[in-house]
């Protein structure tokens, strides 16, 4: 059972939400929070799996909310809904340590997946937000350091490959079927890229590769 905090300044979003998650048989909403203060006070409580926050809330906002239960002893993973329009805050949710970002109009189906795949370790990318968010994230820093020069340069063909399909967003399944491998096999080979170049997550990845100019 994946165990989930919903945090909210809308209570209709709120109750829609709690609504979607009941629906699905491996998901509880354990909490509920309606700005930054009670979501973090629901995460040392609770101890959940996924914390899903808004971005804009009264009080401590659903950034600086992100970054403070990352902190914690167990931390949740963190999965920010965003709208469109708001691209300007991503960088600083993927340096608060947020695994994903979602529409609020995403379907329940999404929203479902998305919990299941960040409760599992992986990360999300709304795909309508996709390729705005990483050009956003390009932006914030379009000179490679010489640390990352050095990284990229040890890669072979296989791993640039791999970087390059996760930078345009593709799932596991998707980047198995390019490959022509299982999608064990990619999740494997994804986790041992993910540590040779230092990203947390599979957020910070299509960042680099940007910079990089492998979205191309």
């Amino acid at each position: 059972m994946i165990s989930v905090l919903v945090a909210d300044d809308s209570e209709i979003v709120r109750r829609g939400l709690y609504d979607v998650f009941a629906s699905a048989d491996d998901i509880h909403v354990v909490a509920q929070a309606w700005d930054g203060h009670s979501a973090l006070e629901a995460a040392r409580q609770f101890s959940p799996d996924v914390a899903l926050v808004d971005i804009r809330m009264p009080g401590m906002d659903g950034l600086v909310a992100a970054r403070e239960v990352r902190a914690l002893p167990v931390p949740p993973r963190v999965l920010v809904l965003t709208m469109f329009g708001e691209d300007q805050f991503v960088d600083e949710a993927v340096r608060a340590g947020a695994s994903g970002f979602l529409l609020k109009d995403a379907s329940p189906e999404e929203l479902i997946s998305a919990v299941r795949r960040i409760a599992q370790g992986q990360a999300t990318l709304d795909p309508a937000v996709t390729p705005r968010i990483l050009a956003q994230l390009a932006e914030h820093g379009s000179r490679l350091t010489t640390g990352e020069e050095q990284v990229l340069a040890t890669l072979n063909e296989r791993e640039t490959a791999l970087l390059r399909l996760i930078a345009r967003g593709l799932s596991n399944a998707a980047i198995g079927e390019a490959l022509h491998v299982t999608e064990g096999t990619v999740k494997g080979q994804v986790s041992r890229l993910l540590a040779k170049i230092g990203a947390e997550n599979r957020v910070q990845a299509p960042r680099l590769a940007y910079r990089a100019g492998l979205d191309r």
